[in-house]
């Protein structure tokens, strides 16, 4: 009867820590995608600023030597993620293709002049940088005019704004209840341990010593729940670079370190701080309020 009993209780607590961990993983696995969404949002979001260029026209008289010293001047600007001279012959090549008909020969002359297409890096894609940088260009003497969509500029500055403080607020939202979620699956697993917890301490054992092996249990849950989430977050980029392969061009292999060792690092932190503050709310409580 006895052995029957042992066997019994040995089951619940198996059941007990198979289920803390689950939940703790897959807690753990939300943040690990909130995390994803922030992370690569930021990356996506300076995909899109960094297609956005402007073209340097330059002037009828401009020499094409000087043209390309001009463009290798322009690579070296902190502004410039990469520049591409185009000829006149090239420009008036690709009008053609877009327009579907020979301009040139029912004009009779070519009357597109030779450009530099400048693309920006990410943190130069506003208004206020394309309105400096278009000052300094225009003192060149060889520089006839810098074009650029400023309402487009504008826009996409303005959308991505929104969109950032829109996830920024939901991934605030999402985190509250999934910390929440873990602490509840903690306190649940000590509250099956109340009594166990009031009788070490009413045979004189100390609170710290009491709480030790509650918290390493809890930090042993977190890591084993954080290797899981993990492992789901891994099945989970690879999912996306297969069926969205122009997502895993953006992906950038330092994100995903830093993202499974964020959520490795929150699986010991939040169930070590749960842990202790369960614990502790039962050390303060008296006997007769365990049963409540």
């Amino acid at each position: 009867m006895q052995n029957n009993e042992a066997i019994l209780e040995k089951r619940k607590m198996q059941s007990s820590v198979v289920s803390s961990v689950i939940s703790i993983s897959l807690v753990l696995f939300m943040l690990g995608l909130l995390g994803l969404v922030v992370l690569y949002a930021q990356t996506l979001g300076n995909f899109v600023k960094e297609n956005i260029g402007f073209s340097v026209i330059m002037k009828e008289t401009a020499k094409e030597a000087d043209i390309i010293q001009f463009q290798k001047t322009l690579d070296t600007k902190d502004f410039v993620k990469y520049t591409e001279f185009i000829t006149k012959d090239e420009a008036a090549k690709r009008l053609q293709e877009d327009l579907g008909e020979d301009f040139v020969d029912f004009l009779g002359f070519n009357p597109l002049l030779s450009s530099i297409d400048v693309k920006l890096k990410a943190e130069y894609a506003n208004p206020d940088s394309l309105a400096m940088i278009e000052r300094e260009l225009k003192n060149n003497p060889q520089i006839n005019e810098v074009f650029y969509q400023r309402d487009l500029v504008t826009l996409v500055n303005q959308n991505l704004r929104r969109i950032g403080a829109v996830i920024l607020i939901f991934c605030g939202l999402l985190s509250v209840v999934a910390l929440a979620l873990i602490n509840n699956t903690i306190r649940l697993s000590i509250y099956s341990k109340r009594f166990l917890i009031k009788t070490m301490q009413l045979v004189g054992a100390t609170q710290g010593f009491i709480r030790r092996p509650f918290v390493v249990q809890g930090i042993t849950h977190g890591i084993v729940g954080a290797l899981i989430a993990n492992l789901l977050i891994g099945f989970m980029i690879y999912f996306i670079s297969q069926s969205a392969p122009e997502v895993f061009a953006l992906q950038d292999i330092e994100i995903s370190i830093l993202l499974f060792i964020i959520v490795f690092l929150l699986g010991i932190v939040i169930t070590a701080i749960s842990t202790t503050f369960a614990v502790s709310r039962y050390l303060k409580l008296k006997r007769d309020e365990l049963y409540f």
